[in-house]
């Protein structure tokens, strides 16, 4: 197709103008015979380099004559770094996993959490916690390690304590977030020496300021990350119920004693690995009562 003689414009998405005929003069045309127009071409006056007109001045020399650009400081609140809060979920249920969750809060999602009423998940109901765990999910960066039975037990017994298993999840979660912000803080429950979490913690984890305090679900970081571990261990125990048939209680009570004989009359006692923490009384309980039924 020929091109006309006007400019052709197009708008694209983001609003930019583009000119597609970019050297097609702009000004009117010249009358027949007359002297083409000319605008004169206007110079900015440039001043020279000081080190380049200085006569036989040394490198060094040079380079200090040259004009510095002033460094201004940042301002404090351009260096707002957050800060990572992790708590975790399952500790004493004999069913289920252990799971630790860790979530990353600054100045632009902290108002969101407020907004959210984020608060320790003890205080809220599993409904209410499925739905707050999406939303914090969507605004924040966070992380979460399940440490399923089987694994759970395996740790244990090379440990011996579940102090350090615990720091174990938490020093990974914290390692693991702080591969994806830049962060120089990190709050969670002390639940036992604080020693557990910083020995457990590898190069970067042992940059940072770590706080571990009772009652930490008190910060607003903790707490979300009290909901996110719930929230995991809540869908976890929801598939455990449906590998075994029935739906597996909460805790550690009599009650879950009932649903451990259940799961060894039905697979046997094998199958209490899959399902829950060996180290629990409950296992014993569970184990004598078996002992006395088959003798």
């Amino acid at each position: 197709m020929e091109p006309s003689g006007k400019e052709e414009k197009f708008k694209p998405k983001g609003g930019v103008a583009v000119i597609r005929n970019p050297h097609k003069s702009n000004h009117p045309k010249a009358r027949p015979g007359a002297p083409p127009r000319s605008r004169p071409r206007r110079f900015k006056h440039r001043m020279p380099d000081p080190a380049s007109t200085a006569p036989n001045l040394p490198k060094d020399q040079a380079e200090k004559n040259k004009i510095k650009e002033k460094i201004l400081p940042v301002p404090k609140a351009l260096t707002d770094t957050g800060w990572i809060g992790t708590d975790e979920s399952g500790k004493g249920d004999y069913f289920g996993p252990l799971v630790i969750g860790g979530v990353h809060v600054d100045s632009k999602t902290k108002n969101l959490l407020l907004n959210l009423k984020v608060r320790d998940s003890k205080k809220i109901s599993d409904n209410v916690i499925k739905d707050l765990d999406y939303r914090i999910r969507s605004a924040c960066i966070y992380s979460v390690v399940v440490i399923g039975p089987e694994k759970y037990n395996l740790l244990y017994q090379k440990m011996k304590n579940l102090n350090s298993l615990l720091a174990w999840g938490h020093a990974r979660v914290i390692e693991n977030l702080l591969l994806r912000v830049e962060c120089n803080k990190a709050i969670s429950d002390q639940f036992g020496s604080e020693q557990y979490i910083k020995n457990a913690l590898m190069e970067m984890g042992k940059k940072i300021e770590l706080i571990q305090m009772p009652g930490a679900e008190a910060d607003l970081g903790v707490a979300a990350a009290s909901i996110v571990a719930r929230a995991e261990f809540l869908r976890r125990m929801e598939k455990l119920s449906e590998d075994c048939g029935f739906p597996l209680p909460k805790g550690a009570s009599d009650q879950v004693d009932s649903a451990a004989r259940r799961i060894m009359e039905q697979m046997g006692k094998e199958a209490l690995n899959r399902f829950t923490k060996l180290h629990f009384k409950n296992t014993l309980r569970v184990m004598r009562v078996e002992n006395q039924e088959s003798s």
